[in-house]
């Protein structure tokens, strides 16, 4: 049944940008919407998100939209590897830290003794603070005094679910995300949140589905909201891509949700044989279940290469394409370094010699597909592979995707996903917004362009 829901405003806060949208529950399309970018703080003891500004936003914006269009539900997702640590006030005990920050060698070095395995955690090794589990023992020994005050331990999400409500919890899909703080096939918290002396200090675990509560009294009274409004507890951005596909489709199928990361789930893929080496993991979706992925900084990787390229017209890209195949002009892993199915390697050119822009933006895109296809290779993606995200509009990539794999694509509308998958928690049922179904393609010479860059990537 139906929530009796019109329109849902959803804050969605990425690593890279944040912003509030509101969507239409019938249709599930977004009638209104506003973004900043997110910016990284470089004051106090280490970088950090600037939570004033987000929360100063997202309330001028709900402001906004209580007037027009008009919103009576809110929903939320964010980034992963993120957490905020709360004093017994509900204030920040600690700047909530930015994942991004490599801290203190001596530290990290003990971390790796206390991580749980990943048979028991599928949660690999990563670099910096991608495991959040790194981060709260960073936390711990690098601060003492203030961890000491920290009452409630708080996932990304719904830390600021409780800015709305006051409630505190914690919820599965970003406890899942590679944090070494969770066992997905059992279930449960892993052994790490002993061996570090946090368990009692994790808020609540509440469903992604449940209403929090309403509004508080005093945030409604700031963005004009008189009747009470509920707040779904919220998921990880990525998990939330992956919601509306799991409403009514059959395994096997993979989703590809593009961002500052290209995350591949493969429904229905091994989990058995997952490598940690390269980026490989399970998550843990909005109903527990686990979920063999695989990851690289692909957004980022795009954002670096443009800004080095240059903007380069589609139609100029795609008229540069056969030339580009044909000389094997291509770019090896990683742009951007410390993730993705072939860490260590350092990015390269090959036969760019003479290269135009509209060339290298050509490889650049097929650079992004063969990434892509790696990854679903390494987590046995099989059945259609539902592209959603800004990549979805790059008609190349898409259509190398499908020549790679040799399966249906399908290049979803919209800019993205997650604000999507995180208006799902609050019951609605929209209509299926239409699709474009990309078929194999016979690029020329891919299959020989793809073993010469494997043999390239590996190398």
């Amino acid at each position: 049944m139906t929530a009796p829901f019109r329109r849902i405003a959803v804050l969605d806060i990425g690593k890279t940008n944040a912003k509030v949208v509101v969507l239409d529950a019938e249709s599930g399309a977004e009638i209104a919407a506003v973004k900043i970018g997110n910016a990284v703080l470089r004051d106090g003891p280490y970088p950090h998100y600037d939570i004033g500004a987000l929360w100063n936003f997202a309330i001028e914006a709900l402001t906004g939209f209580a007037a027009a269009p008009g919103f009576d539900a809110v929903s939320i997702t964010t980034h992963g590897a993120c957490a905020a640590l709360l004093d017994a006030d509900g204030i920040l005990a600690l700047p909530v830290l930015d994942y991004e920050h490599p801290y203190d060698p001596a530290i990290r070095a003990e971390y790796l003794s206390l991580r749980p395995d990943f048979s028991e955690t599928f949660s690999p090794s990563l670099s910096a603070g991608l495991n959040l589990g790194a981060q709260l023992h960073y936390q711990k020994k690098a601060f003492p005094d203030a961890f000491a005050r920290v009452a409630t331990i708080l996932t990304y999400p719904q830390y600021w679910a409780f800015r709305l409500t006051g409630v505190a919890a914690n919820e599965v899909t970003s406890l899942g995300c590679h944090t070494d703080l969770w066992l997905p096939r059992s279930a449960a918290y892993s052994p790490l949140v002993d061996r570090i002396g946090i368990r009692s200090r994790m808020a609540p675990l509440r469903s992604a589905f449940e209403a929090l509560g309403p509004i508080s009294a005093a945030v409604a009274q700031q963005i004009g909201i008189g009747a009470e409004v509920p707040v779904y507890c919220g998921i990880h951005d990525s998990n939330a891509s992956l919601l509306p596909h799991l409403i009514g489709r059959s395994a096997p199928f993979a989703v590809v949700s593009t961002g500052t990361w290209v995350v591949s789930f493969a429904v229905g893929g091994d989990m058995d044989h997952l490598d940690p080496g390269r980026d490989a993991l399970a998550n843990v979706d909005a109903y527990g279940r686990a979920v063999p992925s695989a990851r690289f900084m692909g957004g980022r990787e795009f954002e670096v290469l443009t800004k080095t390229i240059g903007e380069i017209p589609p139609e100029a890209a795609e008229q540069a394409l056969a030339g580009v195949v044909e000389r094997g002009l291509m770019l090896l892993p990683n742009v951007v370094p410390g993730s993705g199915p072939f860490p260590g390697r350092t990015m390269r050119w090959m036969n760019d010699e003479g290269a135009t822009a509209s060339e290298r933006s050509a490889a650049a895109s097929l650079y992004l597909a063969l990434m892509t296809q790696s990854c679903l290779d390494l987590i046995g993606a099989g059945g259609r592979i539902l592209v959603e995200g800004p990549f979805a509009l790059n008609r190349i990539y898409v259509a190398a995707l499908a020549a790679l794999t040799g399966l249906d694509v399908v290049a979803l509308p919209g800019s993205t996903g997650t604000s999507l998958g995180a208006a799902l928690l609050t019951g609605i049922v929209p209509k299926t917004a239409p699709a474009r179904l990309q078929e194999p393609s016979p690029l020329p010479s891919l299959s020989r362009y793809r073993d010469l860059w494997i043999a390239g990537a590996r190398a």
